[in-house]
């Protein structure tokens, strides 16, 4: 009961010096409520960034390995002359592949066509994602249909005249209707739609099936030279689910030298690519945002939790006659010391609850303007109103201990 009395009055002081001296203490707390919106924001889009990474990474695949001409990060003198130099992934180094591996969940050969116009009727798409694959790539890609299926084993091997379209496409040839069963024009050619991706938005490295048609290899086999470098020719090896990419990426590289015939003691040339590439170069970005955050948002807490330890000196000072009344009716030292320190915490978690609630009502307006959803989840609220009442302690804790020393007699005297 003495606590909780301790911490009511200390809330009731808090809010009376906020009462009578709004201006000095409203500008007092202002560096803390800068320095927790600060540091919140940056960890809230840290957060938000991650988040949207692991949606790509699930996309692309976790114990994916990408053999590619390039790699997707460079060296610090980056030598395109050498990797101008490389062969593009070829069919003959898909089957080999496929056939010999032992780590190999699924294997598919992959080419891209960009920018193409797709018309139905009256309704035309620019720019359409045209993609080409073997029949495994719905093993070696992450994807959820809106409506309809993925190619049969027949139509893959057959290169029938079907396919896969993403949502936004789907939207703007068939507005208000399903497209499954329409035929439309790719490249000259007549094909089926027998399935729609479901609608998944933009993520961090732009990866989405929204507006891709996808077609089976075979198919683009008979309509274009599906290993020319253009159509940017990849090989896609899926992990089993029991083995870490380490063990399939070292079969696949033994694999590829041995398909190449590279001598031992030569230079790969081809690149084998994984997701956790791109996760660890963003992780050392968020790493320094991080660090960006905390040296901003720290100055502003600095200067804040002196603006606070400032409050408390005058708060003793203004009541230092009562300090020695409660000594005098018995108050113990650490009585009058929890008094002020709580005072103190309290008016930290007020600025740190006002930076808070700045932090929130900004993914409010981001989700509004931009349609991105914000992570401000409840471990970054703790860790807000954690540093507040750390500060309050650390601003409050000599004012406090000053207050607790005075001798009753001298401080009831004072005027």
């Amino acid at each position: 009961m003495i606590i909780l009395k301790l911490i009511r009055e200390s809330f009731l002081f808090a809010f009376d010096a906020l009462r009578q001296n709004k201006l000095r203490t409203i500008l007092s707390l202002l560096g803390v409520t800068i320095g927790i919106f600060t540091i919140i924001a940056v960890f809230s889009g840290v957060d938000t960034l991650r988040n949207n990474l692991q949606k790509s990474v699930n996309k692309l695949g976790s114990n994916s390995i990408y053999i590619q001409k390039w790699p997707w990060v460079g060296e610090d003198n980056f030598p395109w002359w050498k990797y101008m130099q490389r062969p593009v992934p070829k069919l003959r180094d898909f089957e080999q592949l496929r056939r010999r591996s032992q780590t190999a969940k699924a294997t598919s050969y992959e080419i891209s066509i960009d920018n193409r116009t797709v018309k139905y009727g009256s309704n035309t798409v620019d720019g359409a994602q045209i993609d080409a694959v073997s029949h495994d790539h719905d093993k070696t890609w992450n994807f959820d249909f809106q409506d309809g299926r993925y190619f049969t084993d027949i139509e893959s091997r057959t290169g029938a005249p079907v396919t896969i379209i993403g949502a936004d496409i789907a939207d703007a040839l068939f507005p208000g209707g399903t497209g499954v069963g329409k035929q439309i024009k790719i490249m000259g050619r007549k094909v089926t739609i027998i399935g729609v991706f479901t609608k998944e938005g933009k993520d961090i490295l732009g990866i989405s099936s929204d507006n891709e048609i996808l077609l089976p290899l075979n198919f683009a086999k008979n309509v274009i030279d599906i290993e020319n470098e253009k159509y940017n020719p990849q090989i896609v090896v899926r992990g089993q689910d029991n083995l870490t990419d380490l063990e399939v990426e070292s079969e696949v590289r033994g694999l590829m030298r041995s398909i190449r015939s590279i001598a031992p003691g030569k230079e790969d040339n081809f690149a084998l690519n994984k997701s956790n590439i791109l996760s660890n170069q963003l992780d050392q970005l968020f790493g320094i945002v991080n660090i960006a955050g905390w040296i901003i948002g720290g100055f502003s807490i600095l200067v804040g939790g002196f603006g606070i330890a400032n409050i408390m000196f005058v708060s003793v000072k203004e009541r230092t006659n009562i300090i020695g009344i409660q000594k005098s009716l018995g108050a113990k030292n650490y009585f009058i010391l929890l008094q002020f320190l709580i005072e103190s915490i309290v008016l930290c978690l007020m600025g740190g609850g006002m930076g808070l609630l700045l932090v929130y009502l900004g993914t409010l307006g981001v989700k509004a303007a931009a349609d991105l959803e914000i992570v401000l989840d409840m471990n970054n609220i703790i860790f807000g109103l954690g540093i507040s009442v750390t500060i309050g302690i650390i601003s409050g804790i000599v004012p406090a201990w000053f207050a607790s020393k005075l001798d009753p007699v001298e401080a009831i005297r004072t005027n």
